[in-house]
């Protein structure tokens, strides 16, 4: 049936949304700050992805975790070089004003777009495929192999983090950190280190995100703007800095465009998520789990 169709192919692009969404709400939830070069991290792991496999020869399998790593250690070293001395000596980052943090990862988002243009080249390369099957039937559903691989590893990846959130002690760190920086500096909590390790989760899954598209996306420098434009939107609809929200409206939008574009438009289904996106901040703020109002 073409609704279930619609359906399953509306979730696996969630998943793919949710796993840029997610580390940028998990910034937003710690620092209150937006990262303008998130959709530069994607674009590094998509284009380390295929410069591994192609130019050294590995196998996919092998440079799709290299990729997960090139992110972790890219934003591992943004928060160390660039986020830290804006936050250092501060209990709480509200006492900052954002805009300092607006300037560095927009002025990182244009440098790292122009040394991958002028490093590689602007023309757009295409990644190898993880699987050589090109579709797979189940059931009354046809599914595009690479996408439907991709998608079993976001998903695994996702559950991961959740699980890693909510059971483990770093996970719980960096709940108590996005919840009061100063009380879980007193509680014993390295915040700086929650801090470093929180841009290494973002970097990561959004780099990853990336590796796992390449062989559909080709990408080129400007690749990442796109996707980044969708977690802004992603992130406000799930609620500011809330992970599970974020979760949850990556798959929502995922299965509305899906529909929007068979029953409505298809030229016009990424403006459709812009649309959700204007109703809700007229009829709910906060977003699907976000709080109306917190102090830290």
């Amino acid at each position: 049936m073409l609704q279930i169709d619609l359906f399953v192919n509306g979730l696996i692009v969630g998943l793919f949304y949710a796993l840029m969404a997610v580390g940028l709400a998990m910034i937003f939830g710690v620092l209150k700050i937006v990262n303008f070069a998130h959709g530069e991290f994607y674009m590094v792991g998509a284009y380390t992805y295929v410069l591994v496999a192609l130019k050294l020869g590995v196998s996919p399998w092998v440079a799709l975790p290299l990729a997960a790593l090139s992110g972790a250690v890219l934003g591992w070293i943004v928060e160390r070089t660039l986020m830290r001395p804006l936050y250092a000596g501060y209990a709480s980052w509200s006492i900052m004003k954002d805009e300092y943090a607006v300037v560095v990862t927009f002025g990182l988002s244009l440098f790292l777009i122009n040394l991958v243009d002028k490093v590689v080249g602007p023309y757009p390369y295409r990644g190898p495929t993880l699987i050589e099957t090109s579709r797979f039937a189940i059931g009354p559903v046809m599914l595009n192999g690479q996408k439907l691989i991709a998608a079993g590893v976001s998903a695994a990846l996702l559950i991961g983090l959740a699980l890693f959130i909510k059971r483990s002690l770093w996970g719980r760190q960096i709940q108590a950190v996005a919840q009061n920086r100063l009380g879980a500096s007193l509680a014993g909590i390295d915040a700086t280190r929650t801090t470093s390790l929180i841009f290494a989760i973002s970097g990561l899954l959004a780099a990853l995100s990336g590796a796992l598209l390449a062989p559909v996306i080709n990408p080129s420098p400007d690749v990442g703007g796109f996707p980044a434009i969708k977690s802004y939107v992603i992130v406000v609809l799930g609620g500011m800095g809330s992970v599970w929200g974020a979760m949850i409206a990556s798959l929502l939008l995922g299965v509305l465009e899906s529909f929007f574009a068979v029953y409505v438009s298809y030229d016009y289904r990424d403006a459709f998520g812009l649309l959700i996106l204007i109703l809700v901040l007229l009829f709910r703020p906060q977003g699907l789990m976000g709080e109306k109002g917190r102090e830290l």
